[in-house]
């Protein structure tokens, strides 16, 4: 197999007429169509999905989208329009977790998934176009792979349900990329809504849309991307993973979702000091999206700040995931006019989300830029994200 390029991860995606021309240059016939699945930004609710508790992500509107043709024999032959290393080339017969590199993992995990459970995936054509930053913790592989597998469910006729692709994209991610990630990520760029966003009991697969605008409210929900690149892969989310399992052993529950805050106390006493700082994160985290789905319910996004910033404290305490780039994008954030802000995503790096006032925004994203210039870090990328439509068929 050949070298992987990266896919784009640019502030501006091809338009469709430009991917499908560029397809057909370089593949030599037009695509059966262009599927587009987005990022998604985790409101609140981190390492909780792993433990079969609940999470609160929402899709936003930055997409990966790819343009697909299928094959008539088992050749697969991938392209990204970023960079210029030309096509990646495979054969999905010959799939096997760990003969994959780069970018190119993500849809042949899903081709290898698909196949194991049964589906005859043909061989294909794709090309990959993404405005989804890479490493910031917004889910780029993921909207990778659900955008891949919304092809594949309708070029194969597999007519697969939202939970079985959910499922399916999972274990793309497990046993073929290998990296022990949950469902929340491919839930919420499958199932994402317009101006909600979606919450996910882990445990049963059970998924309801809560709204959250920020407009109506005067708010605005900024993305502080720190330029600090994360891999899944590597061992700090493995690690995290294991204190919990642990936990949960030695407390004698299915999962941490069973631990109560009223039995943390006892915890304690039945838990070495690292592992029961892991397991009040995930027990209290659980908490505080039930308190956070509430909130917006009856009070809308203004009522929730308090929550983003003890969700940050306690990620940056307890699990002990956060860094010096996102501890100063969330303390200038709040100490700028944010109501509340927290890092998103597996942690170790990637993005704070800040959710700020309309007429504090421009404030906060002077000075965290000017706060991470004076510490000499890379200059973060800031933008707005919106909640938006999950995954879809756009030609």
């Amino acid at each position: 197999m050949s070298k992987a390029p990266s896919p784009g991860a640019g502030p501006a995606a091809a338009g469709t007429e430009e991917l499908t021309d560029r397809f057909s240059r370089e593949f030599g016939g037009r695509p059966d169509g262009v599927w587009q699945a987005p990022g998604r930004v985790n409101l609140i609710g981190e390492h909780t999905d792993y433990n079969e508790g609940f999470v609160l992500p929402f899709a936003i509107d930055r997409t990966a989208r790819v343009a697909v043709a299928a094959r008539p024999d088992s050749t697969v032959r991938l392209l990204s329009t970023y960079g210029d290393q030309g096509v990646v080339t495979a054969s999905v017969e010959s799939l096997q977790p760990g003969t994959a590199k780069g970018w190119t993992k993500y849809p042949l995990g899903v081709m290898w998934a698909l196949r194991e459970r049964g589906i005859d995936v043909p061989g294909v054509d794709l090309l990959l176009d993404s405005n989804v930053p890479l490493g910031a913790g917004l889910s780029s592989s993921h909207a990778i792979e659900c955008a891949v597998i919304s092809a594949l469910n309708d070029l194969t006729g597999a007519g697969l349900e939202a939970e079985d692709m959910v499922l399916a994209t999972q274990r793309a991610e497990n046993d073929f990329v290998g990296a022990p990630t949950g469902i929340m990520d491919q839930s919420a760029s499958l199932r994402g809504s317009k101006g909600h966003a979606v919450f996910l009991d882990c445990r049963n697969q059970e998924a309801s849309l809560v709204p959250f605008e920020t407009e109506p409210a005067g708010l605005v929900l900024l993305v502080i991307d720190t330029k600090v690149s994360h891999s899944h892969a590597d061992g700090g989310y493995a690690s995290r993973r294991a204190s919990c399992e642990l936990g949960a052993e030695v407390l004698g529950v299915k999962a941490l979702r069973d631990v109560e805050v009223g039995d943390l106390e006892e915890a304690s006493g039945l838990l070495d000091e690292v592992t029961f700082r892991r397991v009040r994160h995930v027990v209290t985290e659980n908490d505080r999206v039930l308190q956070t789905v509430e909130l917006l319910g009856s009070q809308g996004p203004s009522a929730i700040g308090r929550l983003l910033d003890a969700s940050h404290a306690s990620m940056r305490d307890d699990f002990e995931i956060s860094c010096p780039e996102l501890d100063l994008a969330v303390d200038t954030a709040r100490a700028s006019g944010a109501i509340g802000a927290r890092m998103t995503g597996g942690g170790f790096g990637g993005a704070a989300i800040a959710l700020t006032p309309v007429d504090a925004a421009q404030k906060v994203r002077d000075t965290v830029a000017k706060a991470f210039s004076d510490a000499g870090f890379a200059a973060p990328d800031i933008f707005a994200v919106s909640p938006a439509a999950g995954a879809m068929r756009i030609a």
